[in-house]
């Protein structure tokens, strides 16, 4: 057989052209691939939440199950695993829209057509990060008043005046400044590595099976080896929408006990 290879490129696919409106505001508004796809799947959350709790039933079933479920996963294994009962329900708006909003922006990695996750570029991530940002210094603030936040939150008490200087700074980093960053970082890079690890397996499948002749049935390999980590990758969607919105309920809660060293 014949064929002709090209070489992956993933460039183009996280910085593509413009569709529509990049004359609008310079740019500001420019709708390319990756923002279609990212309004495209925020849509789809939409529609799944207003057909599935459209006419709720006490016994539910179908799309109204499949929700509840999700949101009984968020409530119970994260909002009130680690913020209980009372604080869980007063921050589960904030944790389920993380989860949900990450869950539905991961799916399109496996989506056939779609086959990339927005989250591979940083803007939504970071969106999400500062969200989960504003949610922990809220708690905090609202609980102890802002400036007695910060405070409770740098200043470790019973430590020798010489160790608050090296303290503080270190404190100041980790608390306000790694934690959205490292959010962020972590939710793109998985994703990110995800699609480049399957354009690398299906690409070679391609290049074994068109170019290299004497290499044709290792095209088999590569590409079980791509289904596979296709499924992997399901699981890596799932598990990285629950990571996201466990660490902002575990920073929320730290904001509450922050007087607490």
């Amino acid at each position: 057989m014949k064929g002709e290879f090209h070489p992956p490129v993933v460039d183009h696919e996280f910085f593509p052209d413009a569709i529509w409106f990049a004359d609008v505001a310079n740019g500001w508004f420019t709708i390319d691939r990756l923002m279609f796809v990212r309004l495209l799947m925020a849509a789809v959350l939409a529609i799944f939440f207003l057909v599935a709790m459209r006419s709720p039933k006490l016994i539910p079933s179908g799309l109204q199950n499949v929700g509840e479920l999700l949101l009984d996963f968020v409530r119970v294994n994260i909002a009130e695993e680690i913020l209980g009962k009372k604080e869980g329900r007063r921050f589960l708006p904030v944790l389920t829209t993380i989860f949900f909003v990450v869950l539905f922006l991961n799916a399109p990695s496996v989506i056939p057509l779609l086959n990339v996750s927005p989250n591979a570029r940083i803007g939504m991530p970071l969106v999400l990060a500062l969200f989960g940002y504003v949610a922990f210094i809220y708690a905090g603030a609202k609980k102890y008043g802002f400036f007695k936040y910060v405070k409770s939150s740098v200043v470790i008490p019973n430590l020798p005046l010489g160790l608050h200087f090296l303290v503080i700074p270190l404190e100041i980093l980790s608390t306000f400044i790694l934690r959205p960053a490292t959010l962020t970082i972590r939710l793109m890079a998985n994703m990110l590595v995800g699609h480049i690890i399957l354009v690398l397996l299906f690409s070679a499948t391609n290049l074994f099976f068109w170019q290299l002749n004497g290499w044709t049935a290792l095209s088999a390999v590569t590409l079980a080896a791509g289904v596979a980590f296709t499924l992997f990758e399901m699981l890596v969607i799932f598990l990285q929408a629950y990571i996201f919105a466990l660490l902002v309920a575990v920073y929320i809660e730290l904001s509450l006990h922050a007087d607490e060293h």
